[in-house]
């Protein structure tokens, strides 16, 4: 394996997780084992000193009631007992010569006389430590009667041996939970990690040129964080992919639509150049010129609109207002074409009513909704513009009884530069209601559309009561 491969190793998550769970494991059951350690050794030396001190207690009792020579006589009949059990048992007169000793077998060679009588005090442990090894001695002293003295200790060969066994068994089990950890770890990491691997995955398919490439979903209903990323981003893939089809279906529209503005003008310009136009045609051309001109410029402006509101970048002046006279302003400009039309505008909203918006950029709005109402809607129709509180909201509607929109064409109808089959053979641009949901949405208003094939529409607007 080479040293760059190594490197990428270690440097990985998955190799990272590992290590710190693997070493978080390894630590804690060390310090659990480290604690019991501790608490054994300690409760196995508390229980022998326990030992010594009943065992001289006996001892004392032998003495004050059955006398020193019974004393004497117990302690000597018991030696070889002592020798082999680990105690250490000696008798000293009031002149400090010792009248009897009993040593371990493993301390055999100590000299009794070298021993202080508690050095550390009367009733305080004396410990003594062989220089071979690490077995000590613990050795507790008691006054007799008579002035005799008793010294009771014990080896800890036997707590050594114990201790020994329980460290090996710990040095076993420690290198098992070792293995454990780090085998643990890097199962749990393959498991956490492999959504991320699909996530890798699905980008690289993207980057290949795999546009309808997805990152798998294990659990649909589970409320895993890396199951929830992978459906975000398939969702955010999912809107990437719609976006893209939806700028390559305005570019074509938009290629279509400023096709015939950009004819007529060529058009216009050529055939009054080809003839000897006199000053009247030459303005007729120019004014055509400057119509079409301005079809276009309108077209590109409002397509820049829309942008900036889906994008989340259009400027508003917001200011608190009413929205009766808005309204009225509006319809205002088209009383001569309705009247044309036979189309008449009803506006039933109360005075009260305020909410904040842009004034200019609301009234655009609703010139559109009013513009294709009378665009299509029939002889007589009518247009119906109400507007009521309902709690801490505005319900603003705009119902009209034309030709309605068609099942077909419903889904489509606030997608840019798009005209169903019944607008296609009338003048526009196909930008009024995208127009529309991006000012309403770009207010942080919502936008619904109810709508009948030849019984009518509805457009409804909800706005915060200001």
């Amino acid at each position: 394996m080479s040293l760059r491969r190594i490197k990428e190793l270690l440097s990985a998550t998955a190799f990272r997780l590992t290590a710190w769970y693997s070493a978080i494991f390894i630590i804690s059951s060390g310090l659990i084992f480290s604690l019991a350690f501790h608490t054994l050794s300690s409760t196995i030396t508390e229980q022998d000193r326990e030992q010594i001190n009943l065992k001289l207690q006996e001892y004392i009792s032998t003495a004050r009631d059955e006398g020193m020579d019974d004393l004497i006589e117990e302690v000597a009949r018991e030696n070889e007992s002592y020798r082999a059990s680990g105690y250490f048992v000696r008798l000293i007169d009031n002149t400090n010569r010792t009248l009897f000793c009993s040593v371990p077998r493993r301390f055999k060679d100590m000299d009794c006389s070298q021993i202080p009588l508690s050095p550390e005090g009367k009733g305080r442990y004396l410990t003594i430590r062989r220089h071979e090894d690490e077995d000590v001695l613990d050795i507790l002293t008691a006054d007799l009667p008579q002035g005799f003295k008793i010294q009771v200790g014990k080896s800890s060969t036997q707590r050594e041996n114990l201790i020994e066994r329980f460290y090996q068994i710990f040095s076993i089990t420690l290198l098992l939970i070792t293995v454990t950890g780090f085998v643990s770890g890097a199962f749990l990491s393959f498991k956490v990690l492999s959504p991320l691997r699909d996530l890798i995955r699905t980008v690289r398919s993207i980057n290949a040129g795999s546009m309808e490439a997805r990152v798998p979903v294990r659990h649909e209903k589970a409320g895993d964080e890396l199951d929830m990323l992978a459906r975000l981003f398939n969702e955010m893939l999912q809107r990437i992919a719609d976006l893209v089809r939806g700028m390559k279906e305005a570019l074509d529209y938009v290629a279509h639509d400023l096709r015939t503005p950009v004819t007529r003008l060529k058009a216009v310009v050529e055939s009054t150049l080809q003839k000897q136009a006199g000053r009247e045609e030459l303005e007729n051309a120019l004014m055509d010129c400057a119509e079409e001109a301005d079809r276009i410029s309108v077209m590109l402006t409002t397509l820049m609109d829309i942008s900036e509101a889906e994008t989340g970048v259009l400027r508003l002046d917001l200011k608190v207002q009413a929205i009766k006279p808005v309204i009225l302003d509006t319809v205002e400009l088209y009383e001569y074409v309705a009247e044309e039309e036979d189309f008449s505008i009803v506006v039933e909203i109360p005075e009260e009513l305020k909410t904040s918006i842009d004034r200019n950029r609301f009234r655009q709005a609703a010139a559109n909704i009013i513009d294709n109402a009378i665009k299509y809607g029939k002889p007589g129709g009518r247009l119906e513009i109400k507007a009521f509180q309902e709690n801490n909201r505005i319900i603003l509607t705009f119902s009209d009884n034309g030709s309605g929109i068609s099942t077909k064409d419903m889904p489509h109808i606030f997608d840019r530069l798009y005209r169903g089959d019944k607008s296609r053979s009338r003048k526009g641009m196909g930008l009024g209601l995208s127009l529309v949901k991006a000012v309403v949405q770009g207010h942080g208003f919502d936008l619904d559309v109810k709508s009948k094939p030849g019984k009518g529409t509805e457009i409804i607007i909800i706005m915060p009561v200001a």
